[in-house]
């Protein structure tokens, strides 16, 4: 197939310019490429079927939350060819390539998926256990004790987390990914082309392939431990990872294995890796989740995402006094958290959140109907 050819064609393009558009149209930058969108699009085509495309430099900012990060963030006429490079050739290489429990930037996973197959890990993890003791004491002519039925759910984690990720992935390292799964010539001079357009080490955050090369280096890890190590239980978001197994020396044998591999390709674990007692539960994208000793599954919101949102909202308070910000962009700011936070089991959180928020904003800012 010509993948290279299919991303180039106009329709390819253009469908790749109303999708990098999105969320972008007061931009200046968007306002000229739709203004003469024909001759835009047709002038990337010339540009990348003659070799001819170089892309712009970066426009570099930090963002604060969760935590500080350089954010590299390229020109619009960059973003609708990495739309079409990720669209037309990328994700339909890489879909069957990556495992399922590598949740970041795919369709039809994410966040909430990764929190679903944390709860269904943990949910068959206690009654594998429960199902496996209670075949040993049949077979001893026992029934379980107590502290046998105490302990189905009693195992250990191995959390892990790369340090710096995006700002360490070797420039060679990844190239050798590349070819291994991109062969037509011209993919691989438009992806490399791309990578060699930062600084090496490093790729940047805010570019769409990046994304997905993230999702890529790792693919070797992901298969090492599923499949060499054979650890049923494991979930990956970018470089935030963990590990379930009942036998704690077995999670130090992987740590040893994993720490080993990513020294071969230029990384390292940071300093909060650890391995702890599954009952202390799983900080695992932005909620708390643990298995009670009866087998329930709870997840609970983090309390960062909780302060923070209240620092949110008495900072909205004071922007709505200066004018700097409208009453429907607090609303819609604070609507998306309490979407995020209803995926735990957060009642009471989400109804105390509601009270300050309409103390703070709505009583006293905007006079308006309470949320609800």
């Amino acid at each position: 197939m010509k993948y290279y050819r299919d991303l180039t064609e106009f329709e390819s393009l253009r469908k790749a310019f109303n999708k990098a558009k999105l969320g972008n149209r007061e931009k200046e930058s968007v306002a000229r490429f739709e203004n003469n969108q024909i001759e835009a699009i047709l002038y990337l085509q010339y540009l990348l079927r003659t070799g001819k495309y170089k892309t712009s430099e970066y426009y570099e900012f930090y963002v604060y939350e969760p935590k500080k990060r350089l954010v590299k963030t390229n020109s619009f006429k960059d973003k609708v060819a990495q739309q079409a490079l990720c669209e037309e050739v990328v994700r339909p290489i890489l879909k069957n390539v990556l495992i399922k429990d590598n949740y970041a930037s795919q369709p039809k996973k994410g966040t909430h998926f990764g929190l679903e197959r944390l709860q269904g890990f943990l949910r068959n993890y206690y009654f594998s256990r429960k199902a496996k003791m209670e075949k040993e004491r049949r077979s001893e002519g026992k029934r379980p004790s107590e502290e046998d039925i105490k302990s189905y759910s009693t195992g250990y984690v191995l959390k892990c987390d790369i340090k710096k990720y995006f700002y360490n992935i070797q420039h060679k390292e990844l190239k050798r990914m590349v070819r291994r799964y991109f062969h037509e010539q011209n993919v691989r001079w438009l992806i490399n082309h791309i990578i060699d357009s930062d600084v090496d080490p490093g790729i940047p955050i805010g570019n769409q392939l990046s994304q997905w090369l993230a999702l890529l280096f790792l693919n070797d890890m992901d298969h090492l431990i599923k499949e060499r190590l054979g650890i049923k239980y494991y979930g990956r978001y970018m470089d935030d990872f963990y590990l379930i197994h009942e036998d704690k020396d077995y999670l130090k044998y992987c740590l040893g294995e994993i720490e080993e591999y990513l020294k071969g390709i230029g990384l390292e674990l940071n300093q909060k890796t650890q391995i702890f007692p599954l009952r202390h539960g799983i900080d695992f994208l932005g909620f708390h989740t643990y298995l009670t000793e009866s087998g329930k599954v709870v997840r609970k919101l983090r309390r960062g995402s909780k302060n923070r949102m209240k620092k949110k909202i008495r900072k909205y308070a004071s922007m709505l006094e200066k004018g700097e910000i409208t009453p429907d962009e607090v609303e819609k700011s604070y609507k998306s958290w309490k979407a995020h936070a209803s995926h735990g089991d957060c009642y009471y959180l989400i109804k105390k959140m509601d009270q300050y928020y309409n103390q703070k904003i709505v009583k006293e800012k905007l006079n308006g109907a309470k949320i609800k």
